[in-house]
Order: C-alpha cells, then structure tokens, then sequence
C-alpha cells in the first residue's frame, strides 16, 4: 500500500511517498480501508521537528482524522465498535485517534485521557496519510448512512478538542460571552458553532477582512479583525464595560494577554494549543486581582468522545471543507495548511 511519511525533520519537501506492506489486524483491531484524512496543524508542527507528543518516532506517518470502510477484522469475536456493535467489512467507521492503554488505574477508573501511556494514531501511532491504517476496534464508530466520508473525517479532532474545552473543562453557561480566537481555523470552526448552541453570545478573531463573513456564517455575533482593530476594545464595548465570561485560547503567546485582558473579574481563560510558542508572560497581580481562573484543557476520555459523535450526527453542525488533495499530493496539502489561507478543513483522499 502508498503512504507518505518522514524519515527526518524540515519542511514540506521531506514528506515522501513510499510503499510499505498492508498490516494484517490482530485481536481487537481493525484494518480500515482510508476514504479520507483531514489535515491537522499537529502534522505540520511534528514533520517540522521536533516531535511534540511522547512517543512520537522517525519514520512516522501522519493524520490523526480518519473515515473509511472496515477491510478486515481481527479474530472471531473481537472486532467490536466503540457502542460494543459488532464489525463487519464494509462498515463505515470514523475513528478516534487516542489509544488508551486500558490496563493502568486510571483507564480502570474510566478517565483514559490520562492514560499514562497512551498512543494517538497518527501522532505516536502510523496514521491516515496512507491507503489503510491499522486501529483497535474499541476506537472505531459507526458513520450514519447520509453522510460522507470526507464529513465524517474532518469530525474528530477539531470537535472533540472544542467539545472538551468549551464544555468539559470551560463549562460555557447560557448568555455567557465568548471571546474565541482565530475564526478561520479548524477548532474555532467548531467552538463557535458549540458556543452558539449552548447560548452564548460570541465574540471571534480573524487575520483578515476576508475570513469575517466565513466567521459570522458560522455564527459568531462580533467579529474583530486582529490586524486592524483592538480586540480587547471591542469585547469591552460589547459586554458593557465588564468582559468576556469565558475565553478559548488555542493560538498561545500571540494571542494569550489579548485573552487576559478580555475577561471580566473571575472570568475563565480555557488554553489548548501553542502553534505561537510554549512560553506566555503575563502579569500576576492583574489576573490574581481580578480572580481570573487559567484552565488548561487536557486530554479527552472516550466517553466524550461518543457523546460528541452522538451530538454532531443529531445537529446541524457543519465543518467546511477548505480544499481536498490526492494522498501523493501530501506535500502541497501541507503548504496549503502553512500558507495561513485556508478556511475550514484540508483533506487527503487516497
């Protein structure tokens, strides 16, 4: 079968197509046939160098956000869905890319998010940049007949990362207002529309005047041109001179004094990404004046990770598709994620 993958670190140009054995499933796993792969920024930052995830190993293949059509199970009986339904080939499955080890305390206890010695496919784990990828069947999920494979790839990461920061961890309130950085971004795609669902009322970023009417089509009540405009003014002036209730900060050092200066006494900064850097500073007497509450969003259990499927297929959410590109076009699908133009999902079809 054709994969791309990297055997060092450095720019687009070191993704490489290869041809590598079909994996054969074992017990408990799943070989799925890919459909579709969406892009993530962590493909980008982990084929720069140096690998963020623990666990992560040269050569690595890619792709965390993976639908297709079950091809083969593992032995009798142990091929079963993450609901417990029994697999067959053909099923078409969307997959959640953490791997639990299920033998620590804390998966006993039912919090596997913070298994340890946990793998992510795609990540620490051969991912969706090939024609098949190998996944335990407890980490596989139906995919409702009407939709598409490509819709049903570009679901996982961004909706669940949204849906734990917003909900799990931010605990988004009716009425509540939602400063929401980077508009034109995957999981801000999906936090706003989240947002508005459960209430609130949401103020969003964009780089530039073009990305304001994708923002507002999703939802967002306020949106603030950060190139041009005063963010922190703006949220503000909207909210009556008091502040955000809650900010979502995927962005890092860039946008992270924005953030805290946006939020009103005892408001929450929820924080999940650092595609800026890794150091923020900011300045201690303010936030612990006005109570502010830092919130870091770690990682999600599999619990949640069905109960948001359960929503999405139920809701009229939508996750645009910026672009779509052949699997042996990884490398200008990279650059298209780079480019800091897209809005919405890049995908990679095999």
């Amino acid at each position: 079968m054709k994969v791309v993958l990297h055997r060092t670190h450095g720019g687009p140009d070191v993704l490489q197509v290869a041809d590598v054995p079909v994996p054969e499933p074992g017990p408990d796993e799943v070989l799925v046939r890919v459909g579709a792969c969406g892009l993530n920024h962590l493909d980008v930052l982990q084929r720069r160098g140096p690998g963020l995830i623990p666990g992560f190993a040269l050569p690595h293949v890619a792709g965390m956000d993976i639908a297709g059509t079950v091809a083969a199970v593992g032995p009798a009986g142990t091929g079963r869905a993450g609901n417990g339904t029994a697999l067959t080939e053909g099923a078409r499955v969307v997959v959640n890319p953490a791997v639990p080890c299920d033998r620590c305390e804390s998966c006993a206890a039912g919090a596997d998010g913070r298994c340890p010695s946990a793998g992510v496919i795609g990540a620490t784990l051969a991912g969706g940049y090939a024609e098949y990828v190998l996944v335990p069947a407890a980490n596989v999920h139906l995919v409702p007949d009407e939709v598409d494979l490509v819709d049903a790839a570009v679901v996982p990461t961004i909706w669940m990362t949204a849906w734990h920061a917003l909900i799990e961890i931010g605990k988004v309130r009716l009425g509540e207002t939602v400063l929401i950085h980077a508009a034109g971004s995957g999981v801000s795609t999906a936090l706003i529309q989240l947002a508005k669902a459960g209430g609130a009322r949401v103020v969003t970023t964009v780089g530039s005047d073009a990305k304001a009417e994708y923002a507002r089509g999703l939802g967002a009540d306020v949106v603030v041109n950060s190139t041009t405009g005063d963010v922190v003014k703006t949220v503000r002036e909207v909210t009556g001179g008091r502040g955000a209730d809650l900010v979502l900060d995927h962005v890092g050092p860039a946008t992270w004094n924005t953030g805290i200066y946006s939020l009103s006494p005892r408001g929450r900064l929820v924080f999940f990404g650092n595609t800026t850097g890794n150091r923020a500073e900011f300045d201690l007497v303010y936030a612990y004046h006005f109570g502010l509450q830092l919130l870091g969003s770690d990682p999600y259990d599999r619990r949640e990770f069905a109960a948001m499927l359960d929503a999405y297929w139920a809701s009229t959410f939508r996750t645009p598709i910026d672009s779509e590109f052949p699997l042996t076009e990884a490398v200008a699908a990279q650059e298209r994620m780079e480019s800091r133009l897209a809005t919405g999902k890049i995908v990679l079809r095999p």
